[in-house]
């Protein structure tokens, strides 16, 4: 009857419309305006509102390198101000964090000015397009460790409750020792031959295709799981279709005709191509491999943008000696769980509704069985690093952990280009 009676006023006064404590504010700088610029405005707008935080986020200003766009995000956003220039954004005194979410190629560029402006910095993933970008970045954000500063990056999916919970249960030894992982993300908004050449078929703005697009992610996750690295892997990638047309005028008009930006990370402008005539891709558009944990457990992986009819398909399964996980982004309030130690007769996977307030995040949310989405992970992403900061502790994942993908992806890369022969992950 007590939790009867405590859903019931959860239900009457929800934790989005409970008033937070005042707190000293903490002044957001973002780079960034698309797809990825309004996944994190919603965090950012919305943190505070949901849990109590030690400090309170302030949207005070937004940076694209078009004038009236950028203004139109801010106006729509929510943020105080606008600039069209990221040098300015970084010395503005209302600014104490800078939130990346460019291209590849700018973010070593950014974050590491940033960071020397004695700024916080939140970085899109990939860390980088190249281990040499992300060594530097990683160095950069271990001197300003020393000054009080936080470098994080935004593998967003760590924070589905889900996930998190997962990771509790493995921390737990609930599935024993780790035999093996298996990943796979799939979409398909690259199956047309006529979507055009965007920032993100081009090596040189993207670094790669899928595997950086999506295989980051499951890479991230997969050692986030396992609680340990991948020490080598073997690769194999190909590029279906090979030349593309050259898209005409911006991203955001590109995404309204094509309906293919909308589903991919935010670009901070207009991608400097006329229309007409055609160009070569110059990424993959798909990567599979096998990977080897340092404890001997082995992976699979696959990560494609041609999977004809899948949208967001992220699909995790771990296997151990004493039981199995699996989790399906696209039904990302749920856990399956097989508890191997059971009895045979009655064994089997079970599926667990991960909307209980005993839940990671989920103590601010919603009463139990009340469903969140994809956007309340860039809300706990938020969440997490207000609190890192204010609490002067070490942030999760670090600038450290995006470099240890960017070599596991690079290593991939290696692999494919040889054939597939076994290549180790440098550590």
């Amino acid at each position: 009857m007590a939790r009867r009676e405590e859903t019931a006023q959860q239900a009457e006064a929800p934790a989005a419309h409970r008033p937070v404590p005042s707190a000293p504010t903490l002044g957001i700088g973002m780079v960034g305006y698309a797809f990825m610029g309004a996944a994190h405005s919603q965090g950012w707008r919305t943190a505070g509102h949901v849990f109590e935080l030690p400090m309170r986020p302030v949207l005070a200003a937004i940076c694209g390198r078009d004038r009236a766009a950028v203004d139109a995000a801010a106006a729509r956003h929510g943020w105080a101000a606008a600039e069209t220039d990221w040098r300015a954004l970084v010395a503005r005194d209302d600014v104490q964090l800078v939130d990346i979410c460019t291209p590849g190629d700018s973010h070593a560029e950014i974050a590491i000015a940033a960071l020397e402006a004695g700024k916080h910095v939140l970085c899109e993933k990939p860390l980088a397009n190249t281990v040499a970008e992300a060594e530097v970045m990683a160095e950069a954000a271990e001197r300003a460790a020393a000054r009080g500063q936080v470098a994080m990056v935004g593998f967003n999916y760590r924070r589905v409750p889900a996930i998190s919970y997962a990771r509790r249960l493995i921390g737990e030894g609930r599935i024993g020792a780790l035999r093996h992982v298996r990943a796979a993300y799939l979409q398909d908004w690259l199956v047309d031959p006529g979507a055009p050449l965007t920032w993100r078929l081009r090596r040189e703005r993207a670094g790669s295709g899928a595997l950086g697009d999506l295989g980051a992610h499951i890479v991230d996750l997969a050692q986030h799981l396992a609680g340990e690295p991948l020490t080598g892997v073997s690769a194999v990638s190909r590029t279906f279709v090979t030349r593309r047309p050259l898209p005409a005028g911006s991203s955001a008009a590109l995404s309204a005709a094509v309906g293919t930006d909308a589903h991919r990370d935010g670009d901070d402008g207009r991608d400097g191509q006329g229309g007409g005539g055609d160009g070569a891709v110059t990424v993959d558009d798909a990567t599979v491999f096998t990977g080897r944990f340092a404890s001997g457990a082995l992976a699979s992986f696959e990560a494609t943008r041609m999977a004809a009819g899948r949208k967001n398909a992220l699909r995790l399964e771990i296997n151990g000696e004493r039981g199995s996980l699996a989790f399906d982004l696209e039904r990302l309030n749920e856990l399956s769980f097989h508890d191997h130690t059971e009895p045979a007769a009655t064994a089997g996977f079970r599926r667990i509704l991960v909307t209980e307030p005993e839940h990671p995040y989920l103590e601010a949310w919603w009463p139990p069985g009340h469903a969140l989405g994809y956007e309340h992970t860039f809300v706990h992403q938020a969440r997490d690093l207000v609190r890192t900061i204010a609490e002067g502790t070490a942030p999760a994942p670090s600038f450290a952990d995006g470099l240890q993908v960017q070599r596991v992806l690079a290593a991939v890369q290696e692999s494919a280009e040889k054939n597939s022969v076994h290549t180790p992950v440098l550590l």
